[in-house]
This record gives C-alpha cells, structure tokens and sequence, in this order.
C-alpha cells in the first residue's frame, strides 16, 4: 500500500524501479560513466595533486559531466535528501577496494566534513554513508569527529580576494596524537579543483608520520 502511494523512482530519471532495482533503474546505471576498476581512476587523482600533497593510493566511481547523470545523482544527494545515495556508492566502491591489496594497509577512514551551519541545514553529511560502508569494507573504524571545520564568524563577501583566500573556513583535527603514524583513507563525495582536499590533508599532515589516500564518489 505504501509502495502504491509513495511509489520508488529512479534518484536520477524519476522513472519507476523495478522490484529488484535499488535507487537507480538499471538504464541509468549503465549509462554512468564509471572509472575504470583496474586503476580507480588513480592516474587522474595522483596527476591533479602531483607536487602538492603525497597521495599513497586514491580511486574514484565516476567520471562527473555537466547534465550527465552522474550529476543529477550528486545533485539528489546533496539537495533532494537522498542521504541512501551515499551508502549505495559507498556499497559500490567498497566491494571493490576490499579485495585490492593496495588498500589492505589502511588504519581508519575520515569523511570530508562540513561546517556546522551546512550540516544543520542539511541535515547530514553527503559523504558520511559513502565513508561508513567504506570502512565496513575494510573492516577499519569510521572516525566523523576528529576532523572538523570551523564556521567562519563573518562573511567574507567583502573581504579582498587575498585576505578571504586567507581566512576561509578553516579544517582542523581534534586529536592529532591519535593519527600519528596511521595511513588515513580521506573521503569526499566530488573531487573539482582538489582544494578541499589539499586544506584537509595540511591538517592531517600535522601528525607524524601520516600516510594519506583517498576515495570519492566522482571526480570532475
């Protein structure tokens, strides 16, 4: 009966899913642009960091393209309330990073977090199942608490372009003495410019002898 009236739609075309499809239709799935499962897309992520931050392994799902459906379910994630979209990708992901010997070496998993403001408004982390089925994959802890963000007090809008650079939002680690010598899997949902993931990776740099991979969703 509740099927009946709140029938399940497909996240990304709205068509209806059969009774064995599970929040995208066959159709939409196949036509995502997924990375391939021999590398995980690690050339393109070690490529966009090279000289920057050291990356011991990274790996990706899809390839993100403007009005593909890869955004439209990103957009669903982030904006709809499809918070299921995240343990579905994290599902994904994590059946095949579980059996890469290359991952065996990791000691606990660390979601991208968001500020405070964000989180309330939102509701949730988009990236949090995502990184929490990840971490059952590999049979590792889940941390969502020791890398934080910090809520900017003013707004930064007219600020000089240098001077907000500067003061943006600020990631910090709780307890940087439980990291030390851990290799962390980092984990967001997109990966653009690689911005975010630099200023994460400086604060967890800040323990000694960190080693850092990472794991998203897509990567533009």
């Amino acid at each position: 009966m509740i099927n009946l009236l709140f029938p399940k739609v497909c996240a990304a075309c709205k068509s209806l899913l059969l009774t064995e499809e599970l929040l995208v239709c066959t159709m939409c799935r196949h036509s995502l642009s997924v990375v391939s499962n021999q590398d995980f897309g690690e050339p393109i992520i070690k490529q966009l960091f090279f000289g920057k931050i050291a990356i011991q392994n990274a790996s990706t799902l899809l390839k993100f393209e403007k009005r593909g459906i890869t955004q439209k379910l990103l957009h669903s994630l982030k904006y709809r309330g499809k918070e299921d979209l995240s343990s579905f990708f994290g599902k994904w992901l994590g059946s095949d990073l579980k059996n890469s010997p290359r991952y065996k070496e990791v000691d606990l998993v660390i979601p991208v977090p968001l500020d405070s403001k964000r989180l309330k408004k939102r509701g949730y982390n988009q990236v949090e199942g995502f990184g929490v089925e990840i971490a059952k994959a590999l049979q590792i802890p889940y941390l969502n608490t020791i890398l934080f963000k910090e809520s900017r007090a003013k707004s930064q809008v007219f600020k000089k372009r240098f001077n907000r650079f500067k003061s943006e939002s600020v990631f910090k680690v709780a307890q940087p003495k439980l990291l030390d010598k851990k290799h962390i899997l980092l984990v967001d949902d997109i990966i653009t410019t690689g911005a975010t993931i630099e200023k994460c990776a400086q604060q967890l740099f800040k323990s000694k002898q960190v080693k850092l991979s990472l794991a998203t969703i897509a990567i533009a």
